[in-house]
């Protein structure tokens, strides 16, 4: 844990954003689809990048790395596809100074019929060992993310995801922890997170109901916040939910504010 940097806060959002948020959050996270285009050619990357570093606010982190069209686990996987794909993705990232890619990706690892729990384990960490040398390369952390059930049927918990991180067994391979998708399977804010501290690299956070921001239905984190502050997390947050009507730049200051607060209050 680099114990050095302080705790940034920030959102899921396009970069295009960024100008009218500077100045309420640290950062914002993209979406690795739109703007790393691992299907489409150098031109049509280098276009959707143009203006990223001047947009007002660093772009770290993006999400949804790999399409449901491109399935990573079962008889379906294209290996030579997939692995195209998810190499071209990470270096493309490390070339636009991204440093973590969230590899959630649910319609792409999800079980179907004919597969199997072990079938699709060995599978998933077969991609995740495949791509961390490449991302050790470029300078980029691809982290797993649990979904909760109702979601995804594969890799659920913070438990489950550390199996994997540890199978893996590459530094370029790490976890996230949602709190949203936490709260959702009721997993345990201590016994749930707490263990596998060390393993995380990037943290996802939305209210339980309705998965709306913080402090929209006042949901209290900080028992989440606690286990992670303890564990010695302090790299970033970022917001993953749906907002109000209104301006998002009107709504971000006061939802960064909360979050901002039970960090501080954990």
């Amino acid at each position: 844990m680099n114990k050095e940097k302080a705790m940034q806060f920030g959102l899921c959002t396009s970069w295009n954003n960024g100008l009218k948020l500077r100045g309420a959050c640290d950062y914002l996270e993209d979406n690795a689809q739109r703007i790393l285009v691992g299907l489409e050619g150098e031109d049509v990357f280098h276009e959707k990048i143009a203006g990223m570093k001047e947009a007002g606010l660093p772009v770290p982190c993006v999400n949804c790395f790999i399409p449901g069209s491109l399935p990573c686990v079962g008889p379906k996987r294209d290996w030579e596809k997939l692995l195209s794909y998810c190499t071209t993705v990470v270096r493309r990232a490390g070339e636009a100074g991204i440093e973590v890619i969230v590899f959630g990706s649910g319609g792409s690892r999800s079980l179907y019929e004919g597969v199997s729990l072990e079938e699709a384990k060995r599978d998933f960490i077969e991609i995740c060992q495949a791509i961390a040398p490449v991302a050790g390369e470029s300078g980029v952390t691809v982290v797993i993310e649990p979904l909760n059930r109702g979601e995804c049927n594969f890799i659920n918990t913070v438990a489950e995801g550390a199996e994997i991180v540890k199978a893996v067994d590459h530094p370029s391979i790490r976890l996230l922890a949602d709190i949203y998708h936490m709260a959702r399977n009721e997993e345990d804010p201590v016994s749930g997170l707490a263990p596998y501290v060390e393993l995380i690299h990037h943290v996802h956070i939305a209210e339980k109901e309705k998965r709306t921001a913080p402090g929209m239905a006042g949901d209290d984190f900080r028992p989440y916040l606690k286990s992670l502050k303890q564990g010695g997390y302090n790299r970033r947050i970022s917001i993953e939910g749906k907002w109000g009507d209104g301006p998002l730049e009107d709504q971000v200051p006061g939802a960064i504010a909360e979050l901002r607060r039970q960090w501080e209050e954990a």
